[in-house]
């Protein structure tokens, strides 16, 4: 038996926390986004994955991401409802598996509640709920086997430090996809969306930059050097992303906004994830100074151009962010700082990490794609459809799905 490390183990506890704080603060993000007739709603769509993804994670979750299946796409259920020694088993040593596994539940939560952004305002809640536990099993639990459980991505080579492929660019791809599938709000093209609520928006990008310190130096997996690195990559990133976003604000508009600011620090925190505890800190500054005008271009050139209502932008934000963090880890990882890495990045003189990073970014796309065409297939079957009828999108669904509202004492025009 190894002995547990208190140090690590508080650390990865604390970790713990911060990851699961980010959930609440997403709901934060998307509800101030939103119109104030669905603030509820939306949040409700984060809140619900708190409890539901919790205790899929207890069942079945973490074993088949974890458990067996070396080498391939999923696990299998030797450790159904955590049935392993819950207080001494040290199998993954990190540092010990149950600590492991309350850390990695934390991402089994708001990986599937980024989705629900695309989908804000016009989807049956039964639906979605249906929709993100059979997405959680078909599409999260194997991406989580194949990058960091010993399966197909990992047995490539390529690299994710904290989540690039298997929160971001998977939920970013589904997003894309159900949003499509779904169909546009009904005045969608037709009127112009202003968030309802702009401190609510800044107050969930905060909680969520604040938790992204649990996401990333938490996934160094102790209180060690690579923690500290990782932290300060994360805060770099976020930081250099967010003062990009304004200045393209300036440029373009005239003024900075604290919607671009909150939106400039999401993207740079999402873009580091990947290689966090893989690039220098200087990377760090290039990766969130780029990952602005990339997601600008995709958010207000791209999404026109194809009328796709992806409402708050995930597939711009996490989808588009985390393929150029997977890319840029893929050009500035350096072996020095994380021998996980088998190869240098692109910049230090060697191009197979690079290579390894594309493929696993390809062979992620189209597992979303297809697992989300599942999940959506069986959804529709369950529920008989999945999007809220014209009267009840009118109505709001604060009201329509849960008999709510945020600001009952307001009479004025929504």
């Amino acid at each position: 038996m190894v002995s547990l490390n208190s140090g690590d183990a508080a650390w990865m506890l604390m970790s713990s926390a911060l990851v699961l704080i980010m959930t609440p603060g997403l709901a934060f993000f998307y509800g101030g986004l939103v119109k104030r007739k669905n603030i509820i709603n939306t949040i409700m769509s984060s809140v619900i994955l708190m409890g539901i993804a919790s205790l899929l994670w207890v069942l079945i979750g973490f074993s088949l991401s974890f458990h067996g299946g070396k080498g391939g796409i999923i696990g299998d259920l030797g450790w159904f409802c955590l049935s392993f020694d819950t207080l001494h088993d040290t199998t993954l040593a990190y540092p010990n598996t149950l600590i492991f596994a309350i850390f990695q539940m934390m991402f089994a939560i708001i990986t599937p509640a980024l989705i629900t952004g695309a989908i804000a305002e016009r989807m049956k809640f039964s639906s979605l709920v249906i929709f993100t536990t059979l997405w959680s099993i078909i599409v999260y639990y194997p991406m989580a086997h194949m990058v960091w459980g010993g399966g197909l991505l990992f047995k490539l080579g390529a690299v994710d430090f904290a989540g690039g492929d298997v929160v971001h660019i998977s939920s970013g791809v589904s997003a894309l996809v159900l949003a499509i599938l779904l169909g546009r709000r009904k005045n969608y093209g037709k009127t112009t969306y202003h968030p309802h609520n702009v401190p609510f928006v800044f107050l969930g990008a905060s909680l969520l930059w604040f938790g992204w310190f649990g996401f990333n130096a938490g996934s160094a997996l102790g209180a060690n050097a690579l923690a500290a690195h990782a932290f300060m990559t994360t805060n770099t990133a976020a930081a250099a992303a967010m003062i990009s976003w304004l200045l393209i604000e300036v440029v373009k508009n005239g003024k900075p906004t604290l919607v671009g600011a909150s939106t400039g620090l999401v993207i740079g925190l999402v873009s580091i994830t990947p290689g966090a505890g893989f690039v220098p800190i200087w990377a760090s500054i290039v990766i969130g100074a780029l990952v602005s005008p990339i997601c600008y271009f995709f958010i207000t050139v791209v999404k026109p151009k194809f009328g796709y209502d992806d409402a708050l932008d995930v597939f711009g934000c996490h989808g588009v962010g985390g393929i150029w963090g997977g890319i840029a880890t893929g050009i500035f990882t350096q072996k020095a700082i994380n021998p996980a890495a088998s190869w240098n990045g692109l910049v230090f003189g060697d191009y197979r990490l690079f290579v390894r990073q594309l493929a696993a970014i390809g062979i992620t796309i189209c597992f979303a794609v297809f697992g989300t065409l599942i999940a959506y297939g069986i959804t529709m079957l369950v529920t008989k459809g999945i999007k809220v009828s014209p009267k009840d999108e009118s109505i709001g669904l604060d009201k329509s799905e849960h008999g709510e509202m945020a600001y009952p004492a307001f009479n004025g025009m929504d």
